[in-house]
């Protein structure tokens, strides 16, 4: 284990990690980049093995307790200034520590053991991203895929905003989700497409059967193709004059329905 004090940005390390900002650079040096105190602690409750952590000192003196397990994980520990510290993360405001990490190897989810999955299309917020992970794990969701033209998976603030389940979810990338979609199918799985003009709500679906739920873009919603192939349309019922809904919103209330349904089995 090796502990070095860095003031410089200029340091090479440093600009490695800074660069881990671009999404070509995390894929190209296969890294993860993991901000804040918390996200640390999912890691090490994960047991996910850390490249190198990144602290100042007042961080490590508030957080002992978390810095000894750390330590039992990580390659290397670098102690460094507040300055540089802000300079490698992403947030305004960092809490004192950042760290790498290696990017995961595919856990893709099993479509034999869904029992109920999401799909997502075109999701461009990594905000909304984190937040419909945690509400998977939250309600038991046994896979989540995503198409290939949406937001980076390891995007840094998709990693905060899943507030750590990040590292419970099995997730995978999918270079064709119509493709997915029909395998989905040929395995007994209804496939439930998000749609404001549908004419059933999502109440009415019997989410006791294995089931896959498709939510689209922010804005433009999901494809033509994959709302024809869909074997139902739901809505979320809205007051007048409300347009629609957050799609993390939406996504949390379409599961949590599930999850009740599933407590009266």
């Amino acid at each position: 284990m090796t502990t070095r004090i860095l003031t410089s940005v200029n340091n090479p390390l440093i600009k490695q990690i800074r660069k881990l900002h671009r999404s070509k650079e995390r894929h190209g040096q296969n890294l993860l980049l993991l901000e804040g105190t918390n996200l640390l602690a999912a890691a090490c409750e994960a047991n996910y093995k850390l490249t190198t952590i990144c602290y100042t000192r007042q961080w490590q003196e508030r957080h002992q307790q978390l810095w000894q397990k750390l330590t039992l994980q990580a390659g290397q520990l670098v102690l460094v200034s507040p300055e540089v510290l802000a300079a490698i993360a992403t947030t305004v405001n960092p809490d004192g520590v950042v760290a790498t990490a290696p990017r995961p190897t595919a856990k893709t989810p099993d479509i034999r053991k869904i029992k109920l999955g999401l799909t997502l299309e075109r999701l461009q917020d990594p905000g909304n991203l984190g937040t419909i992970i945690r509400s998977a794990v939250a309600v038991g969701v046994d896979g989540l895929w995503l198409s290939r033209d949406s937001v980076d998976l390891d995007h840094p603030k998709v990693l905060r905003a899943s507030a750590g389940e990040w590292f419970r979810l099995p997730m995978a990338v999918s270079q064709d989700l119509s493709a997915l979609v029909k395998e989905c199918q040929q395995q007994g799985i209804q496939v439930i497409a998000t749609l404001a003009q549908a004419k059933q709500t999502y109440w009415e679906i019997d989410f006791q059967r294995p089931t896959l739920i498709l939510l689209g873009n922010e804005g433009s919603g999901l494809s033509e193709e994959l709302i024809a192939i869909a074997d139902r349309q739901v809505k979320i019922p809205l007051s007048g004059g409300v347009e629609s809904l957050n799609v993390a919103i939406a996504a949390a209330l379409i599961l949590y329905e599930a999850q009740r349904q599933f407590s009266q089995i």
